[in-house]
């Protein structure tokens, strides 16, 4: 079964080349030991939010974005072998430093519990993180299969419900400060993929006009804690 390791990290904007640079550098490594693929989104269209975001989930400096990333596994137990090769693995140790502070990048690894349609190099990317009380999986479960019809009615073309699998807490930053989790609750990783930007806005205008004025649903997770936002692809390990 399909596993991932989903990143979030603050880069600094005149980094962005170097940031590109590294993770190709990086992918070959990852791909000899079985990575499937692996994808880096820098920040587009990111809001500040009230209570979570991502800018301080990292806690990004003014002159830093948030970039939104994940690598692809064909299971979990070949991602936790390489998990285990990599701090002592020559081809990492020769690689030059990070170009960002890897201190306040975190990580986790998630299995898909829901997912539609197909990836394809180049989509917009919609990301999100959240945390689900352990207890509600199968409703949430229920809750995002039954979303699959309104997303691809409005032109989304992928979607991947990751649920935290293997999540360490750090010490600066991890998921679970990042959407302020409570005990219980486990966290999600997951995103939506469109053709362009303008099909994403397009589709977040219609929505928000055919909810106006409804009561919102019941939600088997505090909406408030989540945050999200656009994000477009800067590396892609499937264009190489």
């Amino acid at each position: 079964m399909t596993f991932y390791w989903g990143f979030v990290q603050p880069v600094p904007k005149n980094n962005k080349q170097a940031y590109i640079d590294h993770a190709a550098m990086a992918w070959p490594i990852f791909e000899k030991l079985g990575a499937v693929r692996a994808v880096e989104c820098w920040a587009e269209d990111v809001p500040k939010g009230k209570q979570t975001d991502f800018y301080r989930a990292v806690q990004c400096k003014d002159d830093e974005v948030p970039v939104f990333s994940w690598i692809e596994w064909p299971d979990k137990a070949t991602a936790e072998t390489a998990g285990s090769q990599m701090q002592n693995h020559p081809d990492f140790q020769a690689m030059p430093p990070m170009p960002f502070d890897g201190m306040r990048m975190f990580w986790g690894g998630f299995s898909p519990i829901v997912s539609f349609g197909q990836s394809k190099p180049g989509s917009y990317v919609q990301g999100f993180v959240l945390a689900v009380p352990e207890d509600n999986k199968d409703a949430y479960v229920e809750m995002a299969r039954s979303t699959e019809g309104m997303f691809t009615g409005k032109g989304a073309t992928h979607m991947v419900e990751g649920w935290g699998d293997d999540v360490p807490h750090g010490k600066v930053t991890d998921f679970y400060r990042a959407a302020d989790a409570k005990d219980g609750e486990i966290p999600m990783f997951s995103w939506v993929e469109w053709p362009d930007r303008a099909t994403c806005d397009k589709a977040a205008r219609e929505m928000e006009t055919e909810m106006s004025g409804q009561d919102m649903p019941a939600m088997p997770f505090d909406g408030k804690r989540m945050f999200w936002g656009g994000f477009e692809p800067i590396f892609d390990s499937a264009s190489q």
